[in-house]
């Protein structure tokens, strides 16, 4: 499936992970109109708080929250009243928090007029089957990520995060009206670096992926412009 420019880009989240605060919003501020969504994680937010959040969306981007909350349920539900109080647009929680914790931040992210998307993270793309097995947790992980993202959609999660091989089963059995976002998306010839599970921005297309996050590639690239401008340009060819 080819995509348009403009559709390329809003189907790119840039995840700006540094704890410095004049380079994330350096970085926001070069990558503005580039990119569709501006990623805030626990690196960033853990270093500069809810006011660095509010900064990069005054930018002009819709801003994902990543700190993956998991926690018991009255604190999950406390963190996603704070989270759609900042107006962010999405944010995310671990799958493996279970139905009660899920719900919770469903109930949570709803107290905002838009309230924001709530994101059930399946497996960590640094994680594979073997890493899996040394958990104690059977099935490898494509099944883990299907059993979590169907668990998570019927908890109300509008959104899944799951590596790009997981991305085409997803789509098939959670139907079209779920978000999937994919992170370990690599440039064609890029290093995977600490990712296990990864793919390529054409293959994370084709697969069916709604919203590709990434990183390195762009942040640590001598050029992060130039950089996000080549993937998007891989994303309209595919």
């Amino acid at each position: 499936m080819a995509l348009s420019r403009a559709e390329a880009i809003r189907r790119v989240a840039v995840a700006l992970d540094s704890s410095e605060r004049a380079e994330v919003l350096r970085l926001a501020r070069a990558l503005l109109g580039r990119v569709g969504v501006a990623k805030v994680g626990l690196e960033a937010f853990s270093a500069n708080g809810p006011a660095l959040v509010a900064e990069v969306g005054e930018l002009g981007m819709p801003v994902f929250l990543d700190l993956k909350l998991h926690d018991i349920p009255n604190t999950v539900e406390r963190a996603a009243r704070n989270a759609a109080r900042l107006g962010v647009a999405m944010f995310t929680v671990h799958a493996s928090g279970g139905e009660a914790m899920m719900r919770a931040a469903v109930a949570g992210a709803a107290i905002a007029a838009r309230p924001p998307t709530v994101l059930a993270v399946t497996v960590l793309t640094s994680l594979d089957d073997a890493a899996l097995v040394g958990l104690g947790i059977p099935g490898g992980a494509a099944g883990r990520v299907t059993a979590w993202a169907a668990l998570a959609q019927r908890c109300g999660c509008t959104g899944v995060v799951c590596s790009p091989q997981e991305v085409a089963g997803l789509r098939s059995a959670l139907g079209p009206n779920v978000l999937l976002v994919t992170p370990g998306v690599r440039p064609s010839g890029a290093s995977a670096g600490d990712q296990r599970r990864v793919a390529t921005p054409r293959e994370a297309i084709a697969a069916g992926a709604d919203l590709l996050v990434v990183g390195r590639p762009i942040t640590a690239a001598p050029d992060p412009v130039a950089a996000a401008e080549s993937i998007v340009a891989e994303m309209c060819h595919t």
